[in-house]
């Protein structure tokens, strides 16, 4: 099955993301200023750009590791089902742990690591997601942090692939098939 023609448009640019990735820093920093370390755990393989520009500004002392889920393979659509592919390498417990997001979607995935590390016991547990759409939310499940809420388009760039093409992108497109 090969991959349908498709032309991208850009959504959010770059500098955009770099400026609301400094305001997201400084809230996360203002909550986490009473942690010794913070955790910073992002999901792979689509938050790894935005996670490496956020943690470069925060002055927190932090920890980063990740966890690797999958739940789209070669689709556009999710297929609801998470599957665990990389756990955690470190210990969470009594910890401050933020977890970073690429988007939020349906919301399965979310839910599905944030009550895998909710059993873990971590002091504190909050989200910080780049992308959020809303409006294909199946699940009850909120970021504490957003970059930015977007219409139910199909994005890629800044991390997020379409079939493992376009994570190298510096901003974020739409997608539209042709």
């Amino acid at each position: 099955m090969g991959e349908r023609p498709y032309v991208i448009d850009e959504l959010i640019s770059a500098k955009t993301i770099a400026a609301r990735i400094e305001a997201l820093a400084d809230e996360i920093e203002t909550f986490f200023a009473d942690s010794d370390k913070l955790i910073v755990v992002g999901l792979l393989r689509g938050s790894f750009v935005f996670i490496a520009d956020l943690v470069r500004e925060l002055t927190l002392p932090v920890e980063v590791d990740f966890i690797e889920t999958s739940s789209y393979g070669e689709a556009t659509v999710s297929s609801r089902e998470v599957r665990i592919l990389k756990d955690l390498r470190g210990e969470i417990a009594g910890r401050d742990v933020l977890v970073v997001e690429d988007i939020v979607d349906t919301g399965h995935t979310l839910k599905h690591v944030l009550h895998m590390l909710g059993g873990r016991k971590p002091a504190r547990l909050k989200v910080c997601a780049l992308l959020d759409k809303p409006s294909r939310r199946e699940v009850e499940v909120k970021a504490d942090w957003v970059g930015f809420e977007i219409p139910d388009e199909f994005v890629v760039g800044y991390g997020i692939d379409y079939a493992q093409h376009n994570r190298n992108l510096p901003h974020i497109g739409k997608v539209r098939f042709t």
